[in-house]
């Protein structure tokens, strides 16, 4: 077997079901964060910790050596959870080819700096801006990992790097479509996590279609009236890492964001959900970074606010969401113009 040339870094749900999909048509690298589970996945060809139930490709080599990724390896992807991701990307970043492709699929911003997954890869990690692209979308780890059909959008500033991975990523099965917007489609990833997160609390408290409804609807124009401040392209929230992620998110019970909001709903504070969680609800670590550049921008994100006071003001869902309800009743389509 040839070696690898592209690696994915992280062996969360998301990074071995993106490492599984590459290895069914050529060889990979999947870099974890633990010897033992790289050692443990190369051994008996699972991930017991985040897909136990799908077989792994032969052609999946598990590694824990960041100076792997430096024979041969053209496309590098970054699926590293986003509170950990600068660290992992200064860890990674000087073993990568200066010629490889570089795809973050994190979704979040990062506290602080406020900056995207793609932007925090390249500072951190030593890289180019313009050799990051980022794929974001409807994109349940457990569902395309059986194969189930799924789409997303490959974003980057050079419309050839986009294409050149949509084309090496890209499956019948897992329809990969390009987008210029990185700055939208990156965006809407961090943020529709959010919005998630006050669904399944809707869904908790038992609000209904109809509720739960009127609430995506409004969340994505908390979504899109920051998208538009920020400079991205309306049109994109509209598209698959937009109003596609968000149906996905808020609708299934497979979204940890959406499972963090039920809990929530049931009374139990985030600093005890926090460890029952099977991976990471990336809403929660994006709100405060969210709102934070809400206001350097001047929008309103009411829905925001509330989630981020479920979370860490102590303060009842059920009271979160009757304060939402409660609101004056405005132009539908103000501040998306």
């Amino acid at each position: 077997m040839a070696g690898p040339r592209v690696a994915v870094v992280g062996a969360g749900a998301w990074g071995t079901t993106l490492a599984t999909i590459v290895a069914r048509r050529e060889p990979v690298l999947l870099l974890c964060h633990r010897h033992e589970l790289a050692e443990e996945i190369n051994r008996t060809q699972r991930n017991p910790w985040r897909l136990p139930d799908v077989e792994l490709p032969d052609e999946l080599i598990a590694s824990s050596d960041p100076t792997d990724l430096a024979t041969a390896v053209d496309l590098v992807i970054f699926a590293t959870p986003s509170p950990h991701l600068r660290a992992v990307a200064a860890k990674v970043g000087p073993h990568i080819p200066a010629s490889a492709d570089v795809l973050s699929v994190v979704k979040g911003l990062e506290g602080g700096t406020l900056l995207r997954m793609s932007e925090v890869i390249a500072e951190a990690g030593g890289i180019s801006p313009s050799r990051v692209a980022a794929l974001s979308g409807p994109n349940l780890a457990a569902e395309i990992a059986r194969g189930l059909p799924a789409s997303a959008v490959v974003a980057a500033d050079d419309p050839e790097l986009a294409t050149r991975i949509a084309d090496r990523l890209g499956r019948r099965e897992f329809r990969l479509y390009v987008n210029r917007d990185i700055l939208g489609v990156e965006l809407c990833g961090a943020l529709k996590n959010i919005v998630a997160i006050a669904a399944g609390a809707a869904d908790g408290l038992g609000f209904g279609d109809n509720g739960k409804a009127g609430l995506m609807t409004r969340g994505l124009a908390e979504m899109m009236r920051l998208g538009s401040a920020a400079g991205a392209n309306p049109l994109t929230f509209a598209g698959l890492a937009g109003i596609g992620d968000v149906i996905a998110t808020c609708g299934s019970t497979l979204s940890r964001n959406h499972r963090l909001g039920e809990e929530l709903a049931r009374g139990r504070p985030w600093s005890e959900i926090e460890a029952t969680l099977p991976g990471t609800a990336e809403g929660a670590y994006t709100v405060e970074a969210a709102l934070a550049l809400a206001e350097r921008l001047d929008v309103e994100m009411p829905i925001a606010q509330e989630v981020h006071a479920a979370l860490f003001e102590g303060k009842s869902v059920q009271r979160c969401l009757i304060d939402l309800l409660a609101r004056e009743s405005k132009d539908e389509l103000g501040g998306l113009g």
